[in-house]
């Protein structure tokens, strides 16, 4: 027989949240047989326990156990990191009745592919007598689902019910964030759904390098048909395919090395790196290195492990795809810069010689990716061309573009593309001081000044440059190395009056032959509505949604406004930062600066305990008790 419950015991929360300290801590609730309910972690726990009692409504579930505590214990730590520890600790040690607590006791988790027309992919527990093909054991149900949402990302097979399937009228939400082709209402056919469930089976068979090496062929085939936006989409699903492909292709790597291929095509290089470390993949990284004359693989390797490793730590050995010419001596700098010995090798075999092949794959599908991509691109700069009336494909386009909240740290971008895309090494900021709050014409014109007035210091300089040309008929046709810094084509985030600003900074610098394009957004502010508003005349185009030109013109304000909004938005944290540790006494500059150093900003600073601000140069133990008052009240 049981032991018969204890009298009720009342607990009064809002008086026990009352004295609770704003630290970070664990908090265990008590029935009144003092068994433990649970166990939770707080970063505030006056905050976190308070909410239990001071909330007029809760979950069933919530509401339940709150009615049986009879007691409550809390634990402070220095920090919410140490809390949480803690708090996983007691749980796995404990196993209270109302945490999630993991159990062993469940069969194996199967991925289950059903027959027909069109399969169904769905997660499977227990026996195994339903037709079709089951796919495991797997390790735990967790591993099944995030197998399931990588290939429903990938391959987009249906997950549905076979009820909820037959009843469909129109496409489910599956369908409209491109996780399924919709195969209910007919969007797919039974033949290209068909080639998704074939290759989900032999991804989940552990043939993903066959996988990927159709669709780089599929991707191919659809470039070369001009199809662009499907070349782009399979080139998506070849990068996820790669990075998966890189992360699962670790049994077997017993020691620290780096694998690493190269590929070459139609003057592009590729070079695919798989990092190993303790006998666990880190992951993949592609590098596209500009390549000077003619050159081959080995020499490219040779190049790029003599620039990339002599800044880094190096590990044991470096497998290539191709030998450089001067590997060993190569080998013996690394060496002496990593401190052990470090071995390049081309000719392995086993695991490694399998390693290799794969980074093999992962650069050639990277490569054609690139090229893809570049094809891609240029179709863009060409149609932009056109519809702007250009004499020349535009080799440097520069777009502006001005972010701030309600006029507080004012920034200006400007970013640069080319034909081989983003040319991230040009991009430039300028902080917008000394305006009205709020001005973007303001804004717009300092920027502009700031990024045309050396070209106009230098204009004397060129016109004598030009004069040196005409008498030298050798150097007639050599552009000017100032007027190679100006861009083919200056795009403006906004409508006439950021235009007229580009147009009059130009004329007052004396800058000729730049076009200039206001790119003001559509009525409902959708992508592909934007107007563009060309030159003095003032003339306005609507490319429209389907444009090429317009894929271009967006893309490059897209970037130009994230970078704009970034500096901001950094700039703007600082000032607030500062503000902030402003307020605290004995926090001067030198030490704001080095507690912000020291935590990565005021998010890490905030979280700190009392020893660790003690570790920060400057800081005693009254000071630091000092800011983490600031923080924690």
């Amino acid at each position: 027989m049981s032991e018969p419950l204890p009298a009720p015991v009342h607990f009064d929360g809002k008086t026990f949240v009352r004295n609770l300290t704003g630290a970070p801590g664990v908090y265990r609730m008590f029935d009144a047989r003092d068994e433990l309910l649970y166990v939770g972690k707080a970063g505030n726990l006056k905050k976190r326990v308070g909410s239990y009692f001071l909330k007029p409504k809760m979950d069933p579930r919530i509401a339940a156990m709150v009615a049986q505590i009879a007691r409550m214990e809390t634990t402070v730590t220095r920090t919410e990191a140490e809390a949480l520890l803690l708090e996983a600790q007691l749980i796995k040690s404990l196993k209270p009745r109302y945490n999630i607590v993991l159990r062993d006791d469940k069969s194996y988790p199967y991925i289950h592919l059903t027959t027909g027309d069109f399969p169904r992919l769905a997660f499977h527990r227990g026996a195994r007598g339903g037709g079709g093909r089951y796919f495991g054991p797997f390790p735990s149900a967790g591993a099944v689902r995030e197998s399931l949402d990588l290939i429903q990302k990938l391959f987009r097979i249906r997950n549905c019910e076979d009820s909820y399937f037959r009843n469909r009228s129109r496409p489910c939400l599956q369908h409209q964030i491109g996780r399924c082709t919709a195969p209910c209402v007919g969007l797919v056919t039974i033949a290209d759904y068909a080639a998704d469930v074939r290759h989900a089976e032999m991804f989940l068979d552990g043939r993903a390098g066959a996988v990927m090496d159709e669709l780089v062929a599929t991707m191919e085939r659809a470039s070369a048909e001009l199809k662009f936006e499907r070349a782009a989409s399979i080139r998506d699903r070849i990068a996820a395919v790669k990075r998966v492909q890189a992360r699962h292709y670790v049994q077997g790597a017993s020691a620290d090395m780096d694998v690493i291929a190269c590929a070459m095509r139609g003057g592009v290089a590729c070079v695919s790196v798989l990092f190993f470390r303790n006998g666990v993949s880190l992951g993949s990284r592609d590098f596209f290195p500009r390549l000077a004359g003619a050159a081959d693989e080995g020499a490219v390797l040779g190049s790029f492990i003599a620039q990339y490793y002599l800044e880094r730590p190096v590990p044991a050995e470096l497998i290539v795809s191709h030998a450089p010419a001067d590997a060993v001596p190569l080998a013996e700098a690394l060496t002496g810069h990593a401190g052990h010995t470090v071995e390049i090798k081309s000719s392995v075999r086993t695991d490694r010689a399998r390693f290799l092949d794969l980074a093999r794959r992962n650069a050639e599908a990277a490569l054609a990716s690139r090229l893809a991509s570049r094809q891609t691109l240029l179709a863009r700069f060409e149609a932009l061309r056109d519809l702007l009336g250009l004499d020349e494909t535009p080799q440097r386009i520069e777009c502006f573009d001005i972010s701030h909240t309600m006029g507080e740290a004012t920034v200006a971008s400007c970013v640069v593309f080319g034909p081989e895309g983003p040319e991230k090494s040009q991009y430039r900021r300028f902080n917008i001081t000394g305006i009205t709050p709020g001005d973007d014409y303001a804004a717009m014109r300092q920027a502009l000044q700031r990024r045309f007035r050396h070209d106009a210091a230098s204009a004397a300089a060129t016109a004598a440059a030009d004069a040196a040309r005409a008498a030298d008929a050798s150097a007639a046709t050599a552009k000017p190395p100032l007027m190679a810094r100006l861009p083919d084509l200056l795009l403006i985030d906004g409508g006439k009056g950021q235009r007229q600003q580009a147009l009059d900074v130009l004329n007052e610098l004396g800058i000729e032959g730049v076009p200039i394009v206001g790119v003001a957004k559509g009525e409902a502010r959708r992508a592909g509505d934007e107007t563009l508003i060309v030159g003095h005349s003032g003339r306005t185009l609507f490319p429209g949604p389907e444009s090429p030109a317009s894929h271009l013109v967006q893309a490059v304000r897209d970037e130009a406004h994230r970078f704009a909004i970034t500096g901001h938005r950094g700039r703007r944290e600082k000032a607030r930062e500062a503000s902030t540790l402003e307020e605290i006494a004995g926090v001067g500059a030198r030490r704001r600066s080095a507690l912000l150093k020291h935590f990565g900003g005021l998010g890490g600073l905030s979280k700190a305990g009392i020893e660790e601000l003690m570790q920060v140069t400057g800081i005693n133990r009254q000071l630091a008790e000092r800011i983490y008052a600031t923080f924690h009240g």
